[in-house]
C-alpha cells in the first residue's frame, strides 16, 4: 500500500510540475501578444501624426538647393586615396564560387596598394591624364594594370569558359580553365589557361590571356593582362533600317581572325539585340554593343580563337578614316 501511495504522489506532483510549466508558457506567450499589439499601435499613431508633404509646383514655392549640398547629395564615396606617392585603390570585383551548374557570382571588394614605378604612372597620378581615353589616344603603353584600377575603379570583369571536363552520358562540362599536361620522368606535370574580358560598357574593351599551375592565380593574371591590352571601341549606328545617330551599334561591317575562326561583325538596327553566342556576348555587352549581328567561320569550339576573332575585329574597327 505504501508503495502505491508513493507512485500516486509521485503522479501528482509531475503532472502540478508540468501543469506550472504550462502556465508559464501561456504567460509567456501573452506577454509577447501584448508587446507586438502596443508596437502596432505606437507605429499607427506615428503615421497619423505624420502630416502629408505637398509638393508646390509653382516657381514661387521651390526652394532652391545651394549648389554645395547638391555636390555633396551626388558625390559617391572616395575609393582612390593618395597619400605621398602610394595609392589605395578599392576595386569591386565578381568571382565565381563553385563549379558547373553550383557555380554563383559575387562581388567582392579587394583594396589594392600601389606606387607607380613608370613615368606614366607618376603623370596619372599627378593629374596629367584624368580620363583612360586621353592616355589611349596620346598612344602610351600601359605597362601597370594600376592605372586602370586607379582611372576606372568600377571595371567590370567577365570570365570565358574555354576549358572543360567530359560529362555524365557524353557531352561536355565547360569550366573556366583549360587543363594541359606535359609527361616528365617523375610524372605528368599540370598548367592552367585562362582568357578574362574587362570592360565598362561604353567604348573601352580589353582580352586577356595568361596560364598559372593554379586556378586562382591564372584567372588573377589573365585580368591584369586584359588591363594592360584595353582598346577603344569605335560604336554607331551603320544599319540601313535604322539610321539614327545612337551608339548602339556599330558604324560599319568589320572582320577579324584568330587561327581557323574568322568573325563579321554587321551593324543591326535598335531592339535586335547582339545575334551571338553566350561567350561572345559577354565582349560585346563589356564594350557598349548592344544591338550587332555576328557571323562566323572555322572552328569556334574553341573559344579562345572566337573571343580573339571579335577582339581583331573590334580593333578593325579603329583603322578607318574619320574620328571615333
Amino acid at each position: 500500500m505504501t508503495e502505491v501511495k508513493a507512485t500516486e504522489e509521485k503522479k501528482s506532483k509531475k503532472e502540478t510540475e508540468e501543469e506550472k510549466k504550462e502556465k508559464e508558457r501561456i504567460e509567456k506567450l501573452d506577454e509577447v501578444v501584448e508587446e507586438m499589439k502596443h508596437e502596432l499601435a505606437e507605429k499607427k499613431k506615428k503615421a497619423e501624426k505624420k502630416p502629408e508633404k505637398k509638393e508646390d509646383k509653382t516657381e514661387a514655392g521651390r526652394e532652391e538647393k545651394p549648389a554645395e549640398a547638391d555636390a555633396k547629395e551626388k558625390e559617391p564615396e572616395a575609393k582612390v586615396k593618395v597619400e605621398k606617392g602610394k595609392v589605395t585603390i578599392a576595386i569591386r570585383e565578381t568571382r565565381e564560387r563553385g563549379r558547373g551548374r553550383f557555380a554563383r557570382k559575387r562581388d567582392e571588394e579587394r583594396i589594392l596598394e600601389w606606387i607607380p614605378k613608370t613615368e606614366l604612372g607618376k603623370s596619372v597620378i599627378a593629374g596629367k591624364y584624368k580620363t583612360l581615353e586621353e592616355i589611349l589616344l596620346s598612344g602610351k603603353i600601359l605597362l601597370e594594370s594600376e592605372i586602370v584600377d586607379y582611372l576606372i575603379p568600377d571595371m567590370k570583369q567577365e570570365v570565358i569558359y574555354i576549358g572543360g571536363s567530359p560529362g555524365k552520358g557524353g557531352g561536355i562540362r565547360r569550366t573556366a580553365t583549360k587543363m594541359t599536361a606535359r609527361m616528365h620522368k617523375s610524372g605528368r606535370r599540370f598548367k592552367l589557361a585562362a582568357l578574362s574580358v574587362v570592360g565598362n560598357g561604353n567604348g573601352i574593351v580589353g582580352v586577356g590571356r595568361a596560364i598559372s599551375r593554379e586556378h586562382r592565380t591564372a584567372l588573377e593574371k589573365a585580368t591584369k593582362t586584359a588591363k594592360l591590352n584595353i582598346i577603344r571601341v569605335r560604336r554607331g549606328c551603320g544599319s540601313w533600317e535604322c539610321g539614327c545617330d545612337g551608339e548602339h551599334s556599330i558604324p560599319f561591317k568589320t572582320t577579324g581572325s584568330s587561327g581557323s575562326v574568322t568573325v563579321t561583325l554587321l551593324p543591326a538596327p535598335k531592339g535586335v539585340g547582339s545575334v551571338a553566342s553566350e561567350e561572345t556576348k559577354k565582349i560585346l555587352k563589356l564594350a557598349g554593343i548592344k544591338d550587332v549581328w555576328v557571323k562566323t567561320k572555322g572552328k569556334t569550339a574553341t573559344r579562345t580563337n572566337l573571343i580573339l576573332a571579335v577582339f581583331d575585329a573590334m580593333k578593325n574597327l579603329n583603322t578607318g578614316k574619320g574620328d571615333l
